[in-house]
């Protein structure tokens, strides 16, 4: 069984705002544990507030490593003005990077195979530069997860995406790659220069 964090806990919502409020939270705590304990049983301050600090150095973590808004709008640029070849080469390079063994897919809906740890994970990528993503291109996706028993979907798409879309993405446990995912993905890459 896989455990996951409800999206509107209070834990989950700490982990996606600031890594601050964490820590502010947590300090509330500890005063309000302190103020409330009885005699003797102050140190309960610090365990009511270690739930918070561990949030809140978590979150610090994440949004250290996550690109700057600056950052993601040169990536965005960068890989818009790239060739298929060059993107589909940056885009390997970066999921070896990270412990991906990576095929490339002939054929409908998918461009790439991933597997790690034997997990496989389907990526369409060939229509990043579209402007708008509808849904046709995940039901072609989708099809191609059926049809080679892949264990999750990957689409890339830097232009907008259509509420239906998203709904079948949704549906489908299709993961939807925008461009500050995509800048996440390729930091340390060398991206080609304008020409």
């Amino acid at each position: 069984m896989k455990l996951k964090m409800a999206r509107n806990s209070l834990f989950a919502i700490l982990l996606r705002s600031r890594w601050w409020v964490s820590f502010l939270a947590g300090a509330a705590m500890a005063l309000a544990a302190r103020i409330v304990a009885p005699a003797g049983y102050e140190g309960l301050a610090v365990f009511a507030a270690f739930p918070f600090v561990v949030i809140g150095c978590i979150a610090a973590w994440k949004q250290w490593q996550a690109p700057s808004p600056a950052r993601v709008e040169q990536t965005v640029q960068a890989v818009g003005a790239m060739s298929w070849n060059e993107f589909s080469a940056v885009l390997e390079q970066a999921w070896q990077r990270d412990g991906h063994e990576v095929a490339r897919v002939g054929g409908a809906g998918a461009d790439f195979e991933l597997s790690r740890a034997g997990r496989t994970t389907l990526v369409a990528a060939r229509r990043w530069k579209a402007a708008r993503l509808g849904v046709e291109p995940l039901r072609e996706l989708q099809a191609a997860v059926e049809q080679r028993e892949a264990q999750a979907a990957l689409f890339i798409a830097l232009g907008e995406v259509s509420d239906t879309a998203q709904a079948f993405a949704k549906a489908k446990r299709i993961g939807l790659m925008p461009g500050d995912a995509l800048a996440a993905l390729l930091r340390g890459v060398d991206l080609p220069r304008k020409r």
